[in-house]
């Protein structure tokens, strides 16, 4: 039996997030849809016709502004800004749907783990267990500034901290409420037993949360884990704690050693592989046959911001690309940003020198994610070339321009994924976790580091404990 697809929509609350200049096609409707309820609707609602599990909404609360140490051409091109809070408009997406999952990014240095717990406890209860965090840890300086968040942390040290955050969280999630806690008992006037909601006394080097959580049990309890981490700290991190992991891979061989190594950090940490689904993140451009496709993509070319795409990279990177000339090469930059994406081009085409002028192009389409263009058979074809070869378990497609990109992909691809046997034809329960690992596991896996350190009273709870007595 052939391995069967998931489908994750990529998304953000602003004009075209990605595919800078896109705006100005006549068929893109986000740069006034990201801003109106009845928009994001119908983009749900084409989602879940074409079987996608979930829709992912990315988020950034700062300004892209290294490009030509400014953030002028990211306001000028729509680079992200204006940009709007996805987690207010996941609850009237769920209820205009029965099955699609939502994902919503919200970071680790921004929000303490307590707001964050409860703002996704009360999301998983609202879209009946249908929610995901993406877990970031942010870099963009203004942010830091905005927030008052004082000298931003080294990379890795953010991830340090992150872990602790994520302590916080699960002790939040999993070992504050029993879940039996509430009782609903009329006759002896108690809505929740007291002795089965505890303190977590979370007492570490950078958090201090006596607890307990404000929420009752959700459907899933901890949300659904994104993660996306591809720098060697964010790898590890990924590894510990994510169940959906996000790749961006510019070719097969890479995708597929990439793949290979989280799942070597996965092993390190005491957990299955099979306990986490990786995705990589897709532009795709369809029509009904390949000469529709191409000519698609060539006007979108002709559309994009070459300084709208360096504005994006650069907040990315931290590398300002406008002091080059067209025709310069790029040497290897790190920085504190994304560190991955410094030497992303490298691996796109290690024997070619790569000048500001080609990286301009290869930004022009879907930024650094891999683009697939062509008519439904030539892109499932591809498709299954990088899930045969590559091992990916699902692809996030990010679109070109909105939300038609969406609805080619449903009407003209997933068809034929279907017909040829790759996408999953039922919902596996009714959880978003369930979506991904079937029905009956709308919980975390029993080898998460959620469920390392128990409390005094899921200790006494455990066959081990009662046994010991």
């Amino acid at each position: 039996m052939p391995k069967k697809l998931h489908l994750n929509a990529f998304t953000q609350l602003c004009p075209t997030p990605q595919s800078e200049g896109q705006w100005k096609h006549p068929l893109d409707r986000s740069s006034f849809g990201y801003r109106d309820v009845g928009y994001w609707v119908d983009v749900a609602r084409t989602l879940e016709r074409g079987g996608f599990d979930a829709l992912f909404f990315a988020d950034i609360h700062g300004t892209y502004d290294v490009y030509a140490g400014s953030r002028d051409a990211a306001v000028r091109h729509a680079v992200q800004i204006p940009d709007h809070d996805p987690t207010m408009l996941v609850p009237a997406l769920a209820h205009a749907t029965r099955n699609l999952g939502f994902a919503c990014t919200y970071s680790t240095t921004y929000h303490p783990p307590y707001h964050t717990a409860k703002v996704f406890s009360t999301l998983d209860h609202l879209t009946g267990g249908r929610i995901a965090w993406n877990i970031v840890t942010s870099y963009l300086r203004d942010a830091y500034d905005n927030l008052g968040l004082g000298e931003p942390l080294p990379h890795d040290e953010r991830y340090d901290k992150a872990d602790e955050y994520m302590e916080v969280v699960y002790k939040l999630w999993e070992h504050s409420w029993e879940e039996d806690a509430v009782v609903l008992d009329i006759a002896r006037d108690i809505h929740t037993d007291p002795r089965k909601v505890h303190q977590i006394d979370h007492q570490g080097r950078h958090y201090s949360v006596r607890g307990p959580h404000l929420c009752e049990p959700s459907p899933q309890r901890t949300p659904l884990l994104f993660q996306a981490g591809q720098s060697g700290r964010g790898v590890e991190f990924a590894a510990r704690h994510a169940e959906v992991l996000f790749m961006v891979a510019p070719s097969i061989p890479v995708c597929r050693r990439q793949i290979e190594e989280a799942h070597a950090a996965m092993r390190r940490q005491g957990r299955d592989p099979a306990h986490v689904k990786v995705l990589v993140s897709m532009g795709i451009l369809t029509g009904v046959d390949d000469a529709e496709a191409q000519a698609k993509a060539a006007y979108c070319r002709s559309l994009a911001s070459a300084e709208g795409g360096f504005a994006l990279f650069g907040g990315w990177t931290g590398i300002d690309l406008s002091s080059y000339a067209p025709d310069q090469r790029i040497v290897d930059t790190t920085s504190d940003g994304m560190q991955y994406l410094a030497s992303y081009f490298t691996s796109v085409d290690p024997e070619r020198d790569w000048t500001i002028a080609d990286i301009a192009d290869f930004l022009a389409l879907a930024s650094v994610t891999h683009n697939i263009v062509g008519g439904p058979a030539t892109v499932a074809d591809e498709l299954e070339r990088w899930i045969d070869e590559a091992g990916i378990d699902g692809i996030s497609l990010l679109p070109i321009y909105s939300p038609g990109c969406y609805t080619d992909f449903v009407d003209l691809v997933v068809p034929e994924l279907r017909r040829r046997g790759r996408l999953h034809d039922q919902p596996g329960g009714t959880t978003l976790r369930e979506r991904y690992f079937g029905a009956g596991h709308a919980r975390l896996a029993s080898d998460h580091p959620a469920h390392r350190t128990l409390p005094p009273w899921k200790m006494a709870a455990t066959p081990e404990a009662n046994a010991a007595e």
